[in-house]
């Protein structure tokens, strides 16, 4: 049955993003795009969801992925660290590349 018609997932997509960590309606946009267009469904997500635990945090301790794509059997560790952003150019640098 289809829980997100703008984006055509059914109730089996959300329930396997779920098993995969997702544990809010936006953690299931974040990986399937339902409840983003209309937002019609964004009820029917938090009902699939339920109010159980949620398995993300066992997940991350495990190293496992917690938003991926459940049919992505090549994925096998998340990332431990992000590099840091180059910081910006100073204004006055700005000012003269625009002039």
């Amino acid at each position: 049955m289809y829980v997100c018609s703008c984006f055509g997932i059914t109730e089996t997509e959300v329930k396997a993003h779920a098993d995969a960590g997702a544990c809010t309606p936006r953690q299931i946009a974040s990986a399937s795009k339902a409840g983003t267009d209309c937002g019609s469904c964004v009820r029917r997500i938090q009902s699939i969801l339920g109010r159980g635990g949620c398995p993300r945090r066992e997940l991350l301790d495990r190293r496992t992925p917690v938003l991926v794509e459940p049919a992505d059997p090549e994925v096998t560790a998340v990332p431990t660290t992000l590099a840091p952003a180059p910081a910006p150019a100073p204004v006055s640098a700005r000012l003269r590349k625009a002039a």
